[in-house]
């Protein structure tokens, strides 16, 4: 019998994987295939034949992700705005939306190196300290730090900025960094679920990514209402501040802002299917400047 092709495997364990809770059956099966063959996505056209070790690694994987684990998990990494981050058991995996909040930092510290400063970001609940790499890779000239509180969590941050100059802090968002240190750029994605959809979240999701990353109390609220109150303290004057939050939470949390003296110039920010995905306010100056 002959070796069978890319697009009959993709097919047959699109299937498999579509028939469970998988809400990307195509794409994870992509991913897993382009792993067993140790190919790019790019490459996988050339592809003309798996040979049968291939395709028992293929059929190997499928079935981790039929029982419930995250693709990422099995392939042993992520991607987020281009870069290859290492992921697996005890760190949340990124996903596409965190790019825009990223994207606003990003866009923050360009802003302050093209006027000639050196800007400071933290990256507040790193996990795999995804945003707080990507500040750095695309505006060099500024300084990030990356702050991680979980064990498990903080040896993947250490893993994927290693070399990026991103200086890793491990403790509690609400207390590191304790040095007194002030920042031009404050940005997070903390645990925001609510507890009490837990049910309605995939068995991927809750089986497997660490509980402490995903729930925030009863509301989602718990964490991003204190780290609220945190970046005050952490932000210079005229200084951004940047959160993520649940597609439910932006009246309570843009509330919360604006009945502090502290901050100004508050905006919700959607993700790319309209959603309300993270906040961005800016630090109040005494003297009224703006940044």
């Amino acid at each position: 019998m002959a070796d069978p092709s890319p697009s009959l495997l993709l097919a047959r364990a699109t299937r498999q994987l579509a028939t469970g809770r998988t809400e990307t059956p195509a794409a994870d099966a992509r991913m897993l295939l382009c792993e067993a063959l140790g190919v790019q996505p790019s490459q996988l056209i050339r592809v003309a034949s798996v040979n049968a070790d291939d395709e028992d690694r293929f059929d190997e994987m499928v079935d981790r992700r039929r029982a419930g684990e995250p693709a990422q998990y099995i392939v042993g990494h992520a991607w987020f705005r281009g870069l290859r981050l290492e992921v697996g058991p005890g760190v949340f995996i990124p996903r596409l939306e965190t790019e825009l909040v990223a994207e606003q930092a990003i866009q923050e510290a360009r802003r302050l190196v093209m006027s000639g400063a050196c800007p400071s970001v933290v990256d507040l609940c790193a996990g795999t300290g995804a945003i707080a790499l990507a500040v750095a890779s695309e505006v060099p000239g500024c300084r990030v730090s990356a702050v991680e509180l979980d064990d498990a969590a903080v040896v993947w941050t250490r893993r994927n900025v290693c070399g990026s100059g991103v200086e890793v802090l491990v403790g509690d968002a609400l207390r590191v960094p304790d040095d007194g240190r002030r920042f031009d750029v404050v940005v997070t994605n903390p645990p925001y679920l609510r507890r009490i959809d837990a049910p309605s979240i995939p068995d991927d999701v809750t089986g497997h990514e660490p509980d402490f990353a995903l729930f925030s109390g009863d509301d989602g609220l718990d964490l991003p209402l204190r780290l609220i109150e945190r970046a005050a303290e952490l932000l210079v004057p005229g200084g951004l501040f940047i959160m993520e939050h649940d597609d439910t939470q932006r009246e309570e949390l843009m509330a919360a802002l604006a009945t502090s003296y502290l901050w100004e110039q508050i905006e919700d920010h959607d993700d790319l299917a309209g959603r309300p995905r993270f906040v961005t306010a800016r630090r109040r100056c005494k003297d009224g400047c703006h940044g």
